[in-house]
């Protein structure tokens, strides 16, 4: 298997860590890979005049690949990121949007180790990327109301429905259940329920059932164990996957992957947290993980299986984790307890 060049976006806040950490275990791991960093977010911003500079681009178009670190939005209309003549709400949705991301996968499962309030959760969540609330056409009517427009595709749905199933088969999962409220929103979120349930005729293998998104957090919270995999549109699946990581230790545990037909960016689920930048404090196993997922899209599964394992032996051991795992270590001690897990085969 030959090396693959991937693109790393370093971010900002706790960013640069959790990324190096990443690059450290992976490297450790004996991964194929090589590294070409650029810079993106809000001190690429002040040093570059623009958050997401053509270099970003230009990389990813050579890699096809990317691990990024989290990127600071602030809230509030004074942070447009422009590409060519579109405008987009922040970095990360720039990305998605651009590079034509159109899933969002999201794991939320146990692992052990790592304390939470419920055992036996493993949900893989599906989320639409590009559509929805989050396309962004929002505007003010007049001084004191604002108005944003839903959109939801046949395409588009189809096109993540799609793409579930073929994962699902991929990966051994067995249930899908399709996540909406097209009991009020009758046609966006019908379209999207409509559509998916049309695609799962194409795949008899799989039990499918719908759920009402606000009946489906609630279920999460009493039964999590219940649930196998997750279709939502964007929105849903944004707030969705973070009420999942809750489930089994928080966001410090939560990788995702954005996937689109040319490329494929993985990014931890957490923010930047810029009060806890540069202080060695940071949990960097959700951006672990991250790169486990990438490594196993581009067929590196013995490395991947490897992280895993080293990064199951330091949290079982728990003398090497971070505070927010139970411990006292740095991000540079946990990371060095995995590299350490990895040398040792």
């Amino acid at each position: 298997m030959g090396m693959h060049q991937i693109t790393l976006i370093p971010g900002d806040g706790i960013g640069p860590e959790v990324t190096q950490s990443a690059r450290e275990v992976v490297t450790a791991a004996g991964a194929g890979v090589t590294w070409e960093r650029v810079g993106a977010g809000m001190r690429t911003g002040e040093e570059c005049g623009t958050p997401l500079p053509a270099s970003v681009f230009e990389s990813i178009a050579r890699t096809r690949l990317a691990l990024k670190g989290p990127v600071q939005t602030p809230f509030g209309d004074a942070y447009p990121v422009v590409v060519g003549d579109r405008t987009h709400p922040s970095v990360t949705i720039a990305l998605r949007k651009e590079l034509k991301l159109f899933v969002n996968v999201r794991p939320a499962r146990n692992y052990p180790g790592v304390k939470s309030r419920y055992d036996n959760v493993d949900v893989l969540i599906f989320r639409e990327n590009s559509e929805d609330l989050y396309a962004g056409r929002e505007r003010m009517v007049d001084a004191d109301t604002a108005e944003a427009i839903k959109i939801i595709t046949r395409q588009g749905s189809e096109r993540v429905a799609r793409f579930a199933f073929e994962y699902m088969r991929k990966v051994g999962r067995r249930k899908l259940s399709v996540i909406h409220k097209a009991n009020v929103m009758k046609l966006t979120d019908g379209l999207f329920l409509k559509t998916a349930q049309e695609v799962a005729r194409d795949y008899p293998e799989f039990e499918v059932n719908q759920r009402v998104v606000d009946a489906l957090c609630m279920e999460l919270v009493v039964r999590p164990e219940e649930f196998d995999s997750l279709l939502l549109p964007n929105l849903y699946g944004d707030i969705v996957s973070d009420l999942a990581a809750g489930l089994v230790g928080g966001l410090g545990v939560a990788p995702g992957a954005n996937i689109g037909p040319d490329c494929a960016m993985f990014e931890a689920v957490h923010g930047a947290a810029p009060d806890i930048g540069g202080r060695d404090i940071a949990n960097p196993m959700a951006m672990i993980l991250s790169a486990v997922m990438l490594l196993r899209y581009i067929g590196e599964a013995q490395a991947a299986d490897r992280i895993e394992h080293a990064l199951t032996a330091v949290l079982l051991d728990q003398k090497h984790v971070t505070r927010d795992l139970g411990g006292s270590a740095g991000t540079r001690e946990m990371t060095a307890a995995i590299v350490e897990k990895l040398s040792e085969g």
